[in-house]
């Protein structure tokens, strides 16, 4: 649910450091902010179809994953291309390693639809946190995190209801085993952490991630970019150090963009295999 404490102590230190610098009338070090994460409207203005940048980075990742999908899929062979084989290769880690390992052949396949397009999606707009241009990932407004963690709860409670309709509400907030008065208490503690803090998790998680990791870049580009330019000859010797921790952290943010994606998706089939489960 938090983020990375290595990246937040970073953050804190490099913003300290960096502060010290005030930024001059010819330029200077401007420290990353959070409005950056709300920018002005460009399409639409004043509408129910405003968009901002953020938006337009959302479609364009929507875009660029249908187009990956069509180009690795339009002329399938029994012997795939380099593409098409990583893009197999891609399905498979879904298919095989969180839906069919968690979940069973038979359930595996039925959610594997959800558990793809989850995982897909997610990785195309985190990515987008580290193109050259784009510079921040779809998922780090909570817009987007919360629907993708409101349409996996809603799998966990379709899931739920459609395997064990009866019984599977009783179970979730009556935990076989447990002497009656102990309901009192568990009863609350199994509604809080079942219907209202896997989603909040979920959303949180993505979203701190996100954020933290467009932070941590935003900040070391922007220090490289004043210590070059606009520091004195002693001090540009800092942009060394600087431009190091950037490239790092791209690499790093790489890391983190798969892994999240990974998580959700894994946490996602976990919620579905605990509905599924025949106690309930």
């Amino acid at each position: 649910m938090r983020a990375p404490k290595l990246e937040i102590e970073l953050l804190a230190e490099a913003t300290e450091i960096l502060i010290q610098f005030p930024a001059s009338d010819a330029g200077g070090f401007s420290p990353p902010t959070i409005e950056e994460f709300f920018p002005p409207a460009v399409l639409f203005e004043g509408t129910i179809f405003e968009m901002n940048r953020i938006v337009l980075i959302r479609l364009l990742a929507v875009a660029a994953l249908f187009l990956v999908f069509w180009l690795g899929t339009r002329k399938m062979q029994v012997v795939p291309g380099r593409f098409q084989g990583v893009v197999e290769m891609a399905l498979n880690l879904v298919r095989v390693n969180i839906a069919e390992d968690l979940l069973g052949e038979k359930d595996g396949k039925r959610f594997l639809p959800l558990l793809t397009s989850i995982f897909f999606l997610v990785l195309f707009m985190n990515l987008t946190g580290v193109i050259p241009g784009l510079n921040i990932a779809g998922t780090s407004v909570i817009g987007m995190p919360l629907v993708l963690a409101v349409t996996s709860y809603l799998a966990f409670i379709y899931a739920g209801f459609r395997k064990h309709p009866g019984a599977f509400l009783k179970n979730s907030l009556l935990p076989p085993g447990v002497p009656w008065p102990l309901y009192i208490i568990v009863t609350p503690i199994e509604f809080v952490s079942t219907f209202v803090l896997r989603p909040v998790t979920l959303t949180l998680r993505l979203l701190m991630n996100m954020v933290v990791g467009h932070f941590l870049l935003v900040l070391f580009f922007s220090s490289t970019h004043f210590f070059v330019l606009y520091s004195d000859s002693a001090m540009a010797f800092f942009g060394i150090g600087t431009i190091a921790f950037s490239i790092a952290f791209t690499f790093f943010e790489l890391l983190v963009s798969v892994l999240q994606a990974y998580v959700f998706t894994l946490l996602t089939a976990v919620y579905l295999q605990l509905a599924l489960a025949e106690e309930h």
